[in-house]
């Protein structure tokens, strides 16, 4: 083993690991089954993902000659032939999972997925009826020969190879038809209720499909159909130094690149014969080791559906009731009430409103000059983009950096930043080179005597309405005049020309967070008892890992608590034997950043947007922000360390050979789940 491949575990073997342990929460019995099925469908829209990015990125620095790559220096070719003998692995897993425990343990509780030939009569004349009315109008058989070329297959849809004997209406033969699934309709299809022995029956578009292929091709026999799927490299390979308008440029390569990129993956059906493979393979490209047979529906992650469409509460986790701030309270002013007291949120356990009501107010308060915002991940539906329009309509000076290459929000994001531009808000795309990460919200405001107050507001997530409710995050409302001050330079930057602006809390990516990280674990290192908890999504950082080696060998205990990739290697004797590493999965996805130093018994801590991977502390802009407030810092360390460190429901230990192993309540311990314990604290459960 090298010496870097003995210090740093491999980011995407880790990445998988990862995968791998969202999988483990759909086989956990303890959770309830529709909650199981969602957590089976979120694993398979993770692979989807890793291929459309990671894989795909594999292959690339392989066409351009690299032979290894990343901090471990792993062979790349050995590389890809364990991440596909692990991909193998967990896809015979999650189908396992799927017909041999969740469907079985569905039907018991009145869900149940109706095969082909499980149909009654009754059912298939109704199915029959929906293929003539609702299918063949919206279907396009596609023929294949000299005159009809191999289609072109987007991107994870799916398809249907349809073998074929005889002739059609003009004397041609065809040995194969593609046969696309129609985008417009949903991939699961709900009986009426009378034509079923439970509450709930389903029958999937696929079956209903191959049941009636016949149908499709009058006068010619259909000797086989079979699904298939390719996932493609979504990559938009941007050349930042030729482009002169990047939301142009960002437009074309979604049309191109997004759907039609280059064919990584072949999932196709189990029971395909390999002559029909063999012809997808040659079509696509693609070497056999790039093909996945799927036990089932290929696509998984399109049967999160069920999860809305079956309204058993008995299935699913209890229903939680958010809770709101005071200042929300009748009769309370927001910037009256920021003024005297700062606010942390912790979501979704409490409530995104009042971000979203500070907006809104600001919209028509007629005391407010200026708004400015980031926005990298907001949704097509938002409110706060409503409230900046019509701040601008008022006559406000608004300001937007939106991030247009947030991965796989790029359309929602042009479409949104042109609404706003037709409003009158100034809309910028940040930095060429640097993905715009950082969440800032900052409203100006003159108030007694003509004084200028900023509000602001920083945090570890999105500004998504949808996320905020299913995402673990902290943010900070304050009128702090430092950190306002700070804001209107990092705007400042952003919107405009300039260097490097000087700041006195607030910390920016890429010039100040990775040093400063630096130099607060080497001077932690030199305290007799140093303590450093660490919380972040991805942990890749070579500098970063090493200073964290260099502190845990002078005796400094070290807790990271790293939900996904982690190329960190703790519990190494002489390296690392007082680091632990561990990884907490739940209900909400775990998403705050926050990094805690003891100090000899006057913490620093700062949350951040920024996780420890390479791409946040140096290549990207983002921001970390104190917990001044002995108040907020206490329940920071509390929520957002203390009960994760404590998580034995949801909780994997990071093993020195790269594996994890879940972490049990003994009869020492009693269950404690880090999520339900803020649901009980935070929120009350909604009857």
């Amino acid at each position: 083993m090298s010496a870097s491949n003995y210090r740093y575990f491999n980011r995407e073997l880790s990445h998988l690991a990862f995968h791998r342990r969202v999988l483990s929460m759909a086989e956990d019995p303890d959770i309830p089954l529709l909650e199981r099925l969602r957590f089976l469908c979120i694993s398979s829209s993770n692979l989807d993902e890793m291929f459309e990015v990671r894989v795909a990125a594999i292959l690339e620095k392989l066409d351009h000659g690299l032979h290894t790559a990343g901090i471990d220096r792993m062979d790349l070719l050995r590389l890809l032939d364990r991440l596909r003998s692990q991909v193998r692995e967990m896809i015979a897993a999650q189908y396992r999972l799927l017909n041999d425990e969740l469907l079985p343990q569905l039907r018991q509780q009145g869900v149940r997925f109706y095969r082909r030939n499980h149909w009654s009569e009754a059912q298939r004349e109704w199915l029959a009826d929906y293929m003539q009315e609702q299918v063949l109008p919206v279907i396009s058989p596609l023929g294949v020969d000299p005159a009809h070329p191999f289609p072109q297959i987007a991107n994870k849809s799916l398809h249907f190879i349809v073998t074929l004997s005889g002739t059609d209406a003009f004397g041609r033969e065809h040995r194969y038809a593609i046969v696309p699934a129609p985008r417009s309709l949903p991939r699961v299809v709900r009986l009426p209720e009378e034509l079923t022995d439970v509450p709930y029956g389903f029958v999937f578009l696929s079956s209903i499909m191959h049941a009636f292929v016949k149908q499709l091709f009058p006068g010619m026999k259909a000797l086989g159909c079979h699904q298939f799927r390719v996932t493609r490299d979504t990559e938009l390979y941007l050349d930042e130094e030729e482009m002169a308008d990047l939301k142009l440029e960002v437009k074309g390569r979604l049309q191109t690149n997004r759907r039609f990129g280059r064919t990584v993956r072949l999932e196709v059906a189990d029971e395909c014969p390999e002559e029909s493979i063999s012809y997808l393979l040659e079509k696509f490209q693609l070497s056999p080791d790039q093909c996945y047979r799927c036990h089932g529906p290929v696509n998984l992650s399109r049967l999160d559906r069920v999860y809305d469409m079956v309204t058993e509460p008995a299935l699913k986790f209890a229903p939680m009731q958010q809770a709101t701030s005071p200042m929300l309270d009748d009769g309370n002013d927001i910037f009256d009430y920021l003024r005297r007291r700062d606010v942390l949120l912790h979501h979704p356990f409490e409530s995104f409103e009042p971000v979203i009501r500070l907006l809104e107010q600001a919209a028509t308060d007629a005391s407010v000059l200026a708004i400015r915002q980031t926005l990298y991940r907001t949704g097509s539906q938002s409110r706060i983009v409503e409230a900046l329009c019509r701040a601008a309509q008022q006559g406000k000076d608004v300001c937007a950096v939106v991030e247009l290459r947030a991965r796989f929000d790029e359309p929602d994001n042009i479409q949104l930043s042109e609404r706003m531009q037709r409003a009158g808000v100034h809309v910028v795309y940040g930095v060429v080179g640097y993905k715009t990460h950082a969440k800032m919200l900052m409203v100006v405001r003159r108030e007694k005597k003509g004084k200028l107050v900023r509000y602001c507001h920083l945090g570890t997530g999105n500004y998504h309405g949808v996320t905020t409710r299913f995402y673990t995050d902290f943010g900070l409302l304050t009128c702090d005049p430092v950190i306002g001050n700070d804001m209107h330079l990092l705007f400042q930057q952003l919107t405009g020309l300039g260097c490097n602006a000087s700041l006195q809390k607030v910390v920016q990516a890429p010039f100040d967070l990775h040093p400063l990280l630096i130099r607060l674990i080497e001077k932690e290192a030199t305290f007799p008892s140093g303590r450093i908890i660490i919380k972040v999504n991805g942990l890749q950082d070579p500098e970063l890992i090493d200073a964290l080696y260099a502190a845990s060998q002078q005796g400094t205990r070290i807790d990271l608590i790293v939900r996904g990739v982690c190329c960190l290697r703790p519990g190494v004797k002489g390296l690392s034997e007082n680091i632990r590493v561990r990884s907490v999965l739940g209900r909400f996805l775990e998403h705050s950043r926050i990094y805690y130093f003891g100090n000899q018994g006057k913490p620093i801590v700062y949350a951040s947007s920024a996780d420890g991977m390479i791409r946040n502390l140096k290549n990207r802009v983002e921001t970390a922000f104190p917990l001044e407030s002995a108040r907020l810092r206490r329940r920071i360390v509390r929520e957002g360390l203390r009960y994760y460190l404590k998580d034995n429901c949801g909780a994997w230990r990071l093993l020195p050979d790269g594996s994890y192993r879940r972490i049990r309540p003994t009869r020492r311990s009693a269950p404690f789940s880090a999520q339900q314990k803020l649901i009980d604290v935070l929120c009350h459960d909604a009857e």
